[in-house]
């Protein structure tokens, strides 16, 4: 028998309702993708029931594993780096809270599950020089990320400089590389790195108060997304790498239930170990932190240690779920798709699965609660989720296409930044944080384990080159919503200005338009 205490009671009723609504969340989320699957199986491509039932095993396990891994980011992964951000906010020698910046960014970056999966498919790079050139990467832009925010540098003049040096580093790596290197970007800010380095600049920008302190509060993922593509740029010029050794997963035959559950129960020991490694650093983090600062009490640290097991939860549940039932049924379709007399409906499916992929990422979710919560309901989760949507469907329409006809990833990468640079300029403030933080978050492992597989398929069924054709997905999804989102910032723009002219308000709103949290105005389209 066990008995609970008043407190441990009204913890555990708390805690019923957000899981329900988190699952609910995923659900929702999850379920568009697989009916898309299912109609194409039963139209274009048939696919044995055997492998579609691993399918739909496979999205239970995501449904459940981002309703825990949603909960458990909120509980624990939110308040460690919200009060990691205020404690170095409080800092006063610039060095150490640059220092103390540099090895979070080194720590959650080596965390990164992503992260491993891209350094196995680069066969001319050992994996672990790999990973520490990624992880310094980010801890050194991470630490710029802060001072950023120290000395209140404008964050789209940062992004203009560091754009402009990423793109003239593109031209002296190998080609063969050069998609690689701009995917890295992508995969290192995914479910472990997001919560966290989110709620670390709420926190920095939170002990300030004068009217771009919310602005300010994004651009942490932003840069920290430059850091490990200028990285591997500089690596690949060393390095060289020509080829990339990637071995399809092939569609498990299965008969029965049993078998079913036998290849879930294979995989599921591998994810238990590695999430496990991953979240040892982050609790070894909190537990130092807290011996430091004695920042949290008694409550809050039971709270934290719960985050940290519903975290653990949901990522196994997660990563098992997508490379067990999903990436095999996408690196099926894609080559399936390819070898139809009429490939070219790669691209709207391509566009159509990106549509409703994107809500799947668990970060994604965490991000536009963020935004909603940071921006007091101005800018709405429906508003983010939309704008996300769109860009990364046009993401993995380019994606298709380029791999159809063979076009390089920097005629359509160097425009791109170009113009997102450009408009930054013109969009308010907090929309350009949001904008560049976007990016980084769409490309998680959704991304990497289902629409890399799929790109792989479709470029191994027309005998393409992987690294300069299928490669580059990742990067690609991290491009579109940085587009998207600033023209949302423009019609918000546009919009509030008209009102401002038209109606009073009876609130000041700044000619700038920066400081949106004082509007009373709710923007859902």
């Amino acid at each position: 028998m066990v008995f609970y205490s008043g407190e441990g009671k009204k913890d555990c009723d708390d805690l019923n309702p957000k899981l329900k609504e988190k699952t609910l969340e995923s659900l929702s989320a999850v379920l568009p993708i697989t009916g898309i699957v299912l109609l194409i199986s039963v139209f274009l491509v048939p696919i044995e029931l055997g492998s579609i039932f691993m399918f739909l095993t496979g999205a239970v396990m995501l449904i459940l594993g981002m309703g825990f891994f949603q909960l458990g980011a909120e509980m624990a992964m939110t308040p460690l780096g919200e009060g990691i951000g205020v404690q170095i906010s409080k800092t006063k020698t610039f060095f150490v809270a640059a220092f103390i910046g540099f090895i979070m960014g080194a720590i959650i970056t080596i965390s990164e599950p992503d992260l491993q999966v891209l350094a196995q498919q680069v066969p001319s790079i050992p994996n672990q020089v790999l990973i520490w050139t990624v992880a310094i990467g980010v801890g050194v832009f991470l630490a710029l990320a802060i001072l950023r925010i120290r000395f209140k540098i404008d964050l789209s003049i940062l992004l203009i400089i560091l754009y402009v040096l990423l793109i003239g580093a593109s031209f002296f790596v190998p080609k063969d590389f050069l998609a690689v290197a701009f995917d890295s970007g992508g995969v290192t800010t995914g479910p472990m790195t997001v919560p966290f380095i989110m709620a670390m600049g709420v926190g920095l920008a939170s002990s300030r108060s004068d009217k771009n302190a919310a602005s300010d509060s994004f651009g942490l993922v932003a840069l920290s997304s430059v850091g490990p593509v200028l990285a591997v740029l500089i690596l690949g010029c060393f390095y060289k790498p020509t080829e990339a050794s990637y071995s399809m997963t092939d569609l498990t035959t299965v008969d029965t239930t049993r078998d079913v559950a036998l290849e879930f129960a294979k995989g599921l020991p591998v994810y238990l170990e590695e999430v496990f490694i991953s979240l040892l650093p982050i609790m070894a983090v909190f537990l130092i932190f807290q011996i430091a600062v004695h920042r949290y009490h008694r409550r809050q640290i039971k709270k934290i240690l719960f985050g940290f097991a519903y975290t653990y939860l949901g990522l196994v549940l997660f990563l098992c779920g997508v490379n067990v039932g999903f990436a095999p049924v996408g690196a099926f379709l894609g080559e399936e798709l390819a070898s139809l007399s009429f490939n070219w409906i790669l691209v709207p499916i391509g566009m159509i699965i990106g549509y409703y992929i994107v809500k799947a990422e668990p970060a994604i979710q965490v991000l536009n609660h963020q935004v909603e919560n940071v921006t007091d309901g101005a800018i709405s989760v429906k508003a983010m989720n939309r704008s996300m949507s769109i860009g990364v469907a046009i993401s993995i329409g380019l994606a298709m296409l380029r791999i159809l006809c063979g076009i390089p990833i920097q005629y359509i990468i160097i425009p791109g930044y170009v113009i997102a640079l450009i408009m930054s300029m013109f969009v308010p403030k907090i929309f350009v944080g949001i904008a560049f933080d976007s990016g980084g978050v769409a490309s998680g492992p959704m991304t990497s384990t289902f629409l890399l597989p799929l790109s792989i398929g479709v470029c191994q069924a027309l005998d393409g080159n992987l690294m300069t054709d299928a490669f580059g997905v990742v990067a690609l999804v991290a491009l579109t919503p940085l587009i998207a989102i600033q023209i949302m910032g423009l019609v918000y723009k546009f919009k509030t200005a008209k009102v401002h002219k038209h109606i009073d308000l009876n609130v000041d709103i700044p000619d700038d338009g920066d400081d949106i949290i004082d509007l009373e105005v709710s923007f859902n389209g």
